[in-house]
């Protein structure tokens, strides 16, 4: 255990996932969280701040008394960026980078993080913000490394593939280390399937599911009654399919999609459209890792989220992944506790940055502070 501790403002942060896994380094304390979402900012209080102090659940532009920490992380909305949104310059998201600068600059962090989708590596925004690290720009006496990380690669049971960039004005990091392949050679383990993550690791989540709605609880988030803070297990709920939605999943076998469909089964807007997204009404695959999980996991029709468990004439799970098993592809485990409406905790975990993917980035943020010294002491 390190003798230096450092101090960490997460921005946008969501329910957490980025705290959650530089707190699992080690050597970092969490001292304040921005994020609009009020859901999301129960729930990251309900892990990392029980008293509700120091979350800010309001527009970051509102956020004016920064503490001043070692290091700033956070991933700002990435809608405006990725390739399911419309990609539109103009949206106003693109433009929440610049108060991630802004409390940079006031925080004095000697380190930050920014996460983003894998796009983001190729938007006008990500070529200002380097121009605001680099010569003459806000944070001039910062230098940038980018990295462009699959959370496949550190132990996540999920192919997801993120823009990582981190900006220093104490030296370089080092490059993240990777644990997980796909061909794993060496001292690599292969990545992580469905199968360990659902039924043979510490949360164990049957396929069998009939619950449908959250237990009913309440917590305060101040001043203010929040659904929650529910467990895992509390998330493990399905929902009611209607019969022919299911005679459609059962015609879908692992890896397989709306493209495998009889004529019969297709939605007439399918028949029209023969050619598109291939994940659409697809059903994932035990001894593989998820594909990315988005905000409506829970709807088959959005993507490749029928759970892995078909057998040709025998036991099929015809529905889609759980919030639970969701969560679990997504990295968390059972200590991380939830807030909000089914609909509102789906959002945040679609949102979420992996804690393993986080922790991998933690690690080499910490060997530069702690070669560096002398950390800012909290207050």
């Amino acid at each position: 255990m390190r003798g230096n501790r450092f101090t960490l403002l997460d921005l946008f942060a969501g329910c957490g996932g980025m705290t959650r896994g530089f707190l699992d380094q080690g050597g970092f304390d969490s001292v304040g969280a921005v994020e609009i979402d009020r859901a999301a900012a129960a729930t990251y209080a309900a892990n990392f701040d029980p008293s509700g102090d120091h979350t800010f659940a309001g527009d970051i532009a509102g956020f004016t008394d920064v503490p001043e920490v070692d290091v700033v992380i956070g991933g700002p909305p990435c809608q405006g960026f990725s390739a399911l949104g419309q990609r539109d310059p103009n949206d106003l998201r693109n433009q929440l980078w610049r108060q991630f600068v802004r409390i940079v600059r006031e925080s004095d962090a000697r380190m930050f993080v920014f996460e983003n989708v894998d796009r983001f590596a190729r938007t006008p925004e990500f070529v200002l913000l380097r121009v605001a690290a680099g010569d003459g720009g806000e944070l001039a006496d910062f230098r940038t490394q980018v990295f462009r990380l699959n959370a496949a690669d550190f132990g996540t049971p999920q192919k997801r593939i993120r823009t990582i960039v981190v900006g220093s004005r104490i030296g370089p990091v080092a490059d993240p280390v990777q644990t997980h392949a796909k061909a794993p050679v060496g001292e690599l383990s292969r990545w992580r399937s469905l199968r360990e993550a659902f039924l043979e690791g510490p949360v164990l989540l049957e396929p069998e599911v009939r619950k449908v709605w959250l237990p009913e609880s309440t917590v305060d988030f101040q001043g203010k009654s929040v659904e929650g803070a529910f467990k895992l297990h509390d998330l493990h709920l399905t929902r009611h399919y209607d019969l022919t939605s299911e005679i459609r999943y059962a015609h879908i076998a692992p890896g397989q999609s709306r493209f495998h469909l009889p004529d019969e089964l297709q939605y007439p807007c399918w028949r029209r459209h023969t050619k598109g997204a291939g994940d659409v009404l697809g059903r994932l695959e035990w001894d593989k890792p998820a594909v990315t999980m988005r905000t409506e996991f829970f709807r088959p029709e959005k993507g490749r989220f029928l759970h892995p468990q078909w057998e040709n004439g025998g036991v099929q799970i015809n529905r889609a992944l759980t919030h639970a098993e969701a969560a679990v592809v997504q990295g968390f485990d059972e200590r991380h506790v939830w807030c909000g409406s089914k609909a509102a905790i789906a959002r945040q975990i679609g949102n979420a940055v992996p804690p393993p993917l986080a922790e991998a980035v933690a690690r080499v943020v910490a060997g530069r502070l702690d070669a560096v010294g002398d950390a800012a002491g909290l207050d």
